[in-house]
């Protein structure tokens, strides 16, 4: 048995930063589930497929070429890290993730990240789909305000436009798209840790997420 960590929440919760902190603290795999879609997305919009399509979507899915590499997301070999990261990308992202036949093409691939020393996976149905017998499931929320907040900030840091009312208008539909999918939708999983991080800096949600680690894993982190 390979061991897994999820890590699971709507977007914004800082789910990716702390899954990439804690992989490299650790020495383990990080899978960014949600880059995944969001190449899925960004590959129908380029082709000019219907993100509505779900046939035509799930035949995408299938073909699908995306590596990552140390921080950098490949898709057939060409660097898509920033392209992927623009609100458009997270909007067509929580479409084409909707579909279920595009979710089930993606499953397989996303199960095989598992590989030793162990895989840290975000996402937003890691610890209920992907990988549901995981020792230790984490479940990061936040407000829509606050996260808005925090989007709104790291669009403004890469000197790109950006409306805060607007944003959290964006979150909020997405949210109710995530939770109310038939298949896979965003919830947490019963035995997943929920962390509310509306309130707290990056240091102590990673503090607090490697104390449940450290009761999990004792053998890992001092």
């Amino acid at each position: 048995m390979i061991p897994v960590i999820t890590i699971d929440g709507p977007s914004g919760t800082g789910k990716g930063t702390i899954a990439h902190l804690l992989s490299n603290r650790l020495g383990w795999h990080c899978l960014d589930s949600g880059a995944l879609y969001r190449v899925l997305g960004l590959t129908a919009q380029r082709l000019g497929v219907e993100l509505d399509d779900a046939d035509a979507v799930a035949a995408l899915a299938v073909r699908l070429k995306v590596t990552f590499a140390a921080d950098r997301v490949l898709l057939d070999g060409e660097d898509v890290t920033d392209a992927i990261r623009t609100e458009q990308a997270g909007m067509a992202a929580s479409r084409v993730a909707a579909h279920p036949s595009a979710r089930a093409a993606l499953l397989a691939w996303q199960r095989a990240r598992a590989c030793p020393p162990g895989l840290v996976a975000d996402g937003r149905d890691m610890g209920t789909v992907v990988f549901p017998h995981a020792p230790l499931k984490v479940f990061l929320d936040a407000s829509p305000e606050e996260r808005a907040k925090r989007r709104y900030k790291q669009l403004k840091e890469k000197g790109l436009d950006a409306n805060l009312p607007n944003l959290i208008v964006d979150i909020r539909e997405r949210d109710t798209r995530d939770r109310s999918r038939q298949v896979a939708p965003l919830r947490a999983a019963g035995d997943a840790v929920v962390l509310d991080s509306t309130t707290l800096s990056v240091d102590e949600v990673l503090d607090r997420v490697l104390k449940e680690v450290r009761r999990v894993f004792p053998e890992l982190v001092p």
